[in-house]
């Protein structure tokens, strides 16, 4: 499943960087509201992107309809409290010129010239990665096919393995609120409060003491969470940090972020063996795609599309 998620939602990329575009000229597009899904707005200059991108692609596809699901997956992943940032999504953007061997420039050409924009293209990025996020939160939740504790460990003593390890973290989240309407003028200033108590972290237990005296800062124990449960944000820099420290801070949603690392312990049972069978590709593409439409037609019927 995750070889899917996070694989083959950018392997359709890689056709764009093949274009040759010396010939090419931007087509002008003229911008009107075309579509209102669920009171969200998807423009003519919208539909008139994703075609371009289609023909870079050299793919065949209805751009509206595309835009329209993108437009659900979107929505969905927000409702779910998915949050890709600009700073995420430009870094995608960066990985992929680089992992093509050209500079962001050619890339920027590339997507202007052709139509696509790389302003079109950055959003369907973040779609991309929203919605692999949401595909995960429902695979994990058991309503994509999922297999039992028990059946993991079959499939996998069957294959000649022994029952699977995964580490488990004892967490804690630490918040230095930001209001919304505090962001601009605040958010510098938080961030240099939250770096001061997070070169202070020494373990869980003095954490609410150091916050007594600062104001507007949430602590909250997360549990116990095994590897493949940590939230795919945050997953590599808690996998990094050491028993007593602390992740890096991180401008989120919510304000500035970091998570303290109570403890951490290897586990062998049913429970770790289900998760790491699915982290593994205990699932294919075929099963991931199908979740996906399958996810996307249950939205679809909730929705309400309006044609203008």
């Amino acid at each position: 499943m995750r070889k899917y998620l996070f694989s083959a939602g950018f392997a359709l990329l890689v056709a764009a960087t093949s274009v040759s575009i010396t010939a090419m000229t931007p087509p002008a597009f003229a911008s009107q509201i075309k579509y209102v899904v669920n009171n969200i707005p998807i423009t003519t200059g919208d539909i008139a992107h994703r075609a371009a991108f289609f023909k870079l692609q050299r793919k065949k596809g209805d751009a509206a309809q595309e835009m329209i699901d993108q437009t659900l997956r979107l929505a969905e992943a927000r409702r779910l409290g998915i949050r890709i940032t600009d700073q995420q999504v430009e870094a995608a953007y960066q990985r992929f010129a680089s992992n093509n061997k050209m500079p962001l420039a050619k890339l920027d050409a590339i997507m202007s010239q052709s139509g696509v924009t790389k302003e079109h293209f950055k959003e369907f990025i973040r779609a991309q990665m929203a919605w692999n996020q949401a595909l995960s939160a429902r695979y994990r939740s058991g309503e994509g096919g999922s297999v039992t504790e028990q059946d993991a460990v079959r499939r996998m003593l069957d294959k000649g393995g022994s029952k699977p390890t995964a580490m488990e973290y004892m967490l804690q989240q630490v918040i230095f609120v930001v209001p919304a309407s505090e962001r601009a003028s605040t958010l510098g200033k938080r961030k240099r409060e939250a770096d001061a108590m997070r070169a202070r972290f020494n373990g869980c237990n003095t954490t609410r003491e150091f916050a007594k005296g600062l104001i507007d800062v949430t602590v909250r124990d997360l549990g116990r969470v095994l590897a493949p449960q940590l939230p795919p944000d945050w997953a590599e820099q808690i996998k990094a940090t050491k028993v007593g420290g602390a992740t890096p801070t991180r401008e989120t949603e919510r304000g500035v972020e970091f998570i303290g690392i109570c403890s951490s312990r290897e586990v062998s049972d049913d429970k770790a063996a289900q998760m790491v069978f699915q982290a593994e590709g205990g699932s294919n593409d075929k099963d991931a795609d199908e979740l996906s439409k399958k996810y996307v037609e249950e939205l679809r019927k909730k929705a309400t599309i309006v044609e203008r």
